[in-house]
């Protein structure tokens, strides 16, 4: 059976150049595990020195849930993570990558609705959020803080 899930991990520090920290998980023909997600942030969160227990991490781990869970639902055929750990260590880069052309939508912010609130989640969490038109479908991504002096 194969195993849907590619994943290709990468430490690029060096003792002259620091680079990125960064992961990239590509689902190509089945649902991705939500879990697995959350799992790679927090082994990436982990080789960057940060615990995976800290709010931060949390924060990250919800972010990549509804990034990727919105791929899921919204956008027909495979889907990719990649994570990167900026070169100063501050901040978490989140881009899902999925083959639906259409840009997400915020909703109105209704307490009386279900669902339709991940977006605001996401917003709140990051200090960037954008999406990015491509020919196959569009880049979605989140920057959050890993600096967490008013977290923990």
């Amino acid at each position: 059976m194969e195993n849907s899930l590619k994943q290709q991990a990468r430490n690029v520090r060096t003792a002259r150049v620091r680079r990125p920290l960064a992961l990239t998980c590509t689902w190509e023909r089945t649902v991705p595990d939500i879990a697995e997600a959350r799992r790679a942030v927090t082994d990436l969160l982990r080789q960057a020195g940060r615990p995976p227990r800290r709010r931060v991490a949390e924060d990250a781990c919800l972010v990549v849930s509804e990034l990727v869970t919105n791929a899921v639902r919204h956008a027909p055929g495979p889907c990719s993570l990649m994570l990167s750990v900026s070169p100063d260590g501050r901040s978490l880069r989140i881009t899902v990558r999925d083959t639906s052309p259409s840009l997400p939508l915020v909703q109105p912010r209704d307490p009386g609705r279900i669902g339709g609130h991940g977006l605001h989640l996401v917003r709140s969490l990051s200090i960037r959020f954008h999406a990015t038109p491509r020919p196959t479908g569009k880049d979605v991504t989140a920057t959050v803080s890993l600096e967490d002096a008013d977290h923990d």
